[in-house]
Order: structure tokens, then C-alpha cells, then sequence
């Protein structure tokens, strides 16, 4: 019985996910809406970056900080500061220092973005299969159920791998809404950190 039970929720599981996926991004398994690129004008009212494009990875100090400031294990509030520390002491250097660090910032952060959205619906696709390959073998252990004379041996072999898939793909399901969160918490970074470059330039 809990084996028809486990499966019923993965083929729930994977109803709710092809539902929940955005019809232009057929592998997209978030519920939050797939936005495959941060735009620059969403997160960068400051002068024009065109002047700096790729200089930034030019500048070790700031290919630095930014590899510093793009990591997720760097506190937001640390960040912040770091941002304001560096600017500082630039003097005369403020403004193209400014540009060339947010510009660091938007090539890293978004290339960040883009490696975990790929990675979800890489995931996703996963999902798919297993959840087939679930409802496969959810109907081949039926059979043998009903069958005449019942091979008890393969009846438990099934059903004891049936659990152990089915528990696999609540773990992925789990880790995928986490995930999910990611990007947006990118956005959220960017936007901030695009601010605090500004308000410095002031």
C-alpha cells in the first residue's frame, strides 16, 4: 500500500510541476516566472556602461572585489560596505571605478543566474523521466501483483525500488524549490549592490 501511495505522489508531484512551468519554457520548474536575462536598465540608473564593457576583468583590484561581491557567502551588509570602502578610496578614479565595478557585477551576477536557471531545468527534465519511468514500473508491479502464481521475490524487488525512486524524487523536488529561490535572491543582490554603487557616486 505505501508503495502505490508514493507513487500516486510523485505522478501528483510532476502533474504540479508541468502545470506550474511557464508554456514558453517548457523545462522551467519554477512557479516564479522565468526571466532568462536581469535587464540592466531594471537594476542601473548611473551613467553609460558602454565606455567600460569587459575593461573591468583588465582591473585586478576590481576583478577582485567583484568575484568577492558576486559570492553568495558574502553577508549583503558586507558586501555594502566593502563597496563604499573601495570607492572611497578611489579619488579621482570614483566614477570610472563605480562603472567598472557594477559592470563587473551585472556580466558575473547574470552569468551566476543563467548557470542555475540551466541547472533547473536540467533537474527538471530529470523529473520528467523519472516520473514516467515511476508510473512504468508502478503498472509492470500491478501486473505482477495479480498475477498467477505471484513471484513474491519480484513483487518486493519492484516495490523496494519503486520506494527508493520515489524517495529520490521527493529529495529533487525538495532541492528544486529551493532552488527556484535563486535567482530572485540575484535579482535582490544586484539591485542592492547596483544602488549602493550609485548612492557612492553621488
Amino acid at each position: 500500500m505505501k508503495v502505490w501511495l508514493l507513487a500516486a505522489l510523485v505522478i501528483a508531484l510532476s502533474g504540479t510541476t508541468a502545470r506550474a512551468a511557464d508554456p514558453r519554457y517548457p523545462d522551467w520548474p519554477c512557479t516564479q516566472a522565468k526571466v532568462p536575462e536581469i535587464s540592466l536598465a531594471a537594476v542601473w540608473a548611473g551613467p553609460p556602461l558602454d565606455d567600460v564593457q569587459n575593461k573591468w576583468k583588465d582591473d585586478a583590484r576590481v576583478s577582485a572585489l567583484v568575484a568577492k561581491l558576486a559570492a553568495r557567502k558574502t553577508p549583503l551588509d558586507e558586501a555594502e560596505t566593502s563597496v563604499k570602502e573601495f570607492l572611497a578610496a578611489s579619488g579621482s578614479d570614483k566614477t570610472a571605478n563605480a562603472k567598472l565595478l557594477f559592470a563587473g557585477l551585472f556580466d558575473t551576477l547574470n552569468a551566476q543566474r543563467s548557470q542555475v536557471m540551466n541547472g533547473l531545468e536540467r533537474v527538471s527534465r530529470k523529473q520528467r523521466e523519472a516520473a514516467d519511468k515511476i508510473r512504468e514500473e508502478t503498472l509492470q508491479l500491478h501486473t505482477l501483483q495479480g498475477a498467477t502464481p505471484r513471484d513474491e521475490a519480484k513483487v518486493e524487488a519492484l516495490s523496494n525500488e519503486l520506494i527508493w525512486k520515489t524517495r529520490i524524487f521527493e529529495d529533487r523536488t525538495k532541492v528544486v524549490r529551493f532552488v527556484c529561490e535563486v535567482p530572485t535572491t540575484i535579482d535582490q543582490r544586484l539591485f542592492a549592490l547596483g544602488r549602493v554603487i550609485q548612492q557612492e557616486m553621488e
